[in-house]
């Protein structure tokens, strides 16, 4: 097989599926994977040892393993977890063993790579970042009103910040925190504020034929790519076409937002970006006609194409993903 080189950029479930569509369409697929997950065995591993967070990380590098009994195998033994009460459990493996690799290797990316190799990986998975990150939210609409005097919904210290006359915005902080929010997500910041890209991450996204950016949570692991600088210069300067992957369902961080103005609020966080194609399951629109014109200020065709399992709205199928990925990638000449 050959095809583009392609960038595709996320974290959690949703670049997972992406991964799993693009290794049907090219060979050369690079992850670019978020980096500020403070949960689970990720933020006890990041905790403990400073390191980045690995769980989206081992996530994207399983999802592009070699689809033959070796790369099953070595994915089904990474994304092994614990169980129990004992101190590993929670823990999956693969997230121990890549923090081992960066205990043995400074560079990350090296550690990665050599678990892209365990697996015979169609593909390498960079970080997005080369530190950890913490993600804080301005949320409006925190109830009860001890929202807003310091602990929020799921027990998270919050801030006080600033709102309309009629509207309180509390400071939510912790990737965990903003995707658990039950309030309305009004903007997003990255602490530090303006973090060090990995070197091969910059270079991926300069080098690229194409690169896509979700689907995923649009809050936690779509926007925040958008936010490190060097990343979001070279995203902006490459010559590479740009794809935006809508989500399936406006749910959880993007509950009452519309396909539109999931957009717009992108935009608002990176005024500069532009897109040449904007990908949707019909079933994900609500008002075709808004989201075209929307799409189109960010200078994006929209695409509807049928991307959803059947009998699982929620889910991607990877063979009708991969089909729309092929379509678009053909049909402006990079097939």
């Amino acid at each position: 097989m050959s095809g583009p080189a392609v960038v595709a950029l996320g974290g959690g479930h949703g670049l997972a599926a992406s991964l799993e569509a693009l290794k049907l369409v090219t060979d050369d697929i690079t992850a670019v994977v978020t980096v500020a997950d403070n949960g689970g065995s990720s933020g006890r591993l990041r905790e403990e040892f400073g390191v980045l967070p690995p769980g989206d990380l081992r996530m994207a590098v399983t999802a592009l393993c070699d689809d033959t009994e070796w790369g099953h195998i070595w994915r089904d033994v990474l994304q092994h977890r614990f169980q129990g009460t004992g101190p590993l459990a929670g823990h999956a493996l693969g997230n121990l063993l890549i923090t081992a690799l960066w205990d043995l290797h400074d560079d990350p990316v090296t550690g990665l790579d050599l678990v892209g190799r365990l697996l015979n990986a169609r593909g390498r998975v960079l970080p997005m970042a080369a530190v950890p990150l913490e993600i804080t939210a301005q949320v409006a609409g925190l109830e009860p009103a001890a929202d807003r005097a310091g602990v929020g919904t799921d027990g998270i210290p919050t801030e006080p910040g600033a709102g309309t006359a009629t509207e309180v915005v509390t400071t939510v902080r912790g990737q965990v925190a903003v995707a658990r929010t039950r309030g309305t997500v009004r903007s997003i910041a990255l602490e530090p504020a303006d973090p060090p890209a990995a070197p091969a991450t910059v270079e991926a996204v300069l080098d690229a034929d194409w690169v896509i950016l979700g689907p995923g949570s649009w809050f936690t692991s779509v926007m925040p790519h958008l936010m490190v600088p060097a990343l979001r210069e070279a995203l902006h300067d490459t010559t590479a076409r740009r794809c935006l992957t809508l989500n399936l369902e406006h749910s959880g961080e993007t509950a009452g937002i519309s396909a539109a103005g999931q957009l717009e609020v992108l935009a608002d966080h990176a005024p500069r970006m532009r897109f040449d194609v904007v990908l949707a399951d019909p079933g994900a629109v609500d008002d075709e006609e808004g989201l075209r014109a929307t799409a189109g200020r960010l200078g994006a065709e929209l695409v509807l194409a049928p991307v959803a399992r059947r009998g699982a709205p929620g889910q991607h199928d990877s063979l009708r993903l991969a089909a729309a990925y092929r379509d678009v990638f053909g049909s402006r000449g990079m097939a």
